[in-house]
């Protein structure tokens, strides 16, 4: 593997926007470390996979370790894992609500702590999480599921605080409504209301997530940090 490139670390790789950003950031330039639960193998000299849940603290840490032997250096880190389930709060298990902040919340807490570590040695990092509108429409029906990007958003502005000395700047992206697996479930009433709810009433598409990605991880996006930046005119 080429070693002039920077090193990307994306969780959630295997399938939806994990899966489409792989490719995108292997496209522009990069060497993309892919993390997920499931074998995610890719046709590229540039990409290296790990099977790991991001919500299990020591296979993270273990992960981060083998990423520092292998090359030595970390750019940046999208945290695009993501699991989503809509239930009324009274039908929503508590086992449910734990995987979820562990998947959406707990893995991002873990890898930026470990990823910062690597970063700081060479005062360059850049750090995007991704969040979801439904933080500021508080969606019915999703209530662990927007506590933990909630907690994600809160997690971005403050680590932005803590990390800025380092030279790493940490932000948040959060989609709309986007045709993936994640939404397929949901009853197409229930997306159309949502998308009425965005000044631009549309589905998201991967590439808006990509254009704000792209724009967080630039060299010259050094003097912004612990932004959350959401699509389609939510707010």
């Amino acid at each position: 593997m080429p070693t002039d490139r920077p090193l990307l670390i994306l969780t959630g790789a295997s399938r939806g926007i994990g899966a489409f950003l792989a490719g995108h950031y292997l496209a522009a330039g990069y060497r993309v470390v892919g993390v997920s639960r499931s074998a995610a193998p890719k046709e590229d000299e540039n990409y290296r996979h790990f099977t790991v849940d991001v919500g299990d603290e020591d296979a993270v840490v273990r992960m981060a370790a083998a990423v520092d032997e292998e090359f030595g250096r970390l750019d940046a880190v999208i945290n695009a894992a993501g699991a989503a389930v809509m239930n009324h709060l009274s039908l929503t298990p508590t086992a449910t609500a734990d995987r979820l902040l562990r998947t959406n919340f707990l893995g991002a807490f873990t890898l930026t702590r470990e990823a910062a570590k690597l970063m700081q040695r060479r005062r360059f990092g850049r750090i995007v999480n991704l969040s979801s509108v439904a933080v500021p429409l508080a969606i019915e029906g999703e209530a662990a599921y927007a506590a933990g990007k909630a907690a994600l958003e809160q997690f971005t502005r403050i680590a932005a605080k803590e990390l800025a000395p380092l030279g790493i700047t940490v932000n948040a992206v959060g989609p709309t409504p986007i045709p993936t697996g994640l939404i397929a479930g949901v009853p197409p009433d229930k997306i159309d209301s949502l998308v009425s709810r965005q000044a631009i009433p549309r589905l998201g598409e991967m590439r808006d997530v990509a254009n704000v990605i792209d724009f967080f991880l630039r060299p010259e996006s050094d003097f912004v940090t612990g932004q959350t930046i959401y699509l389609g005119g939510v707010w």
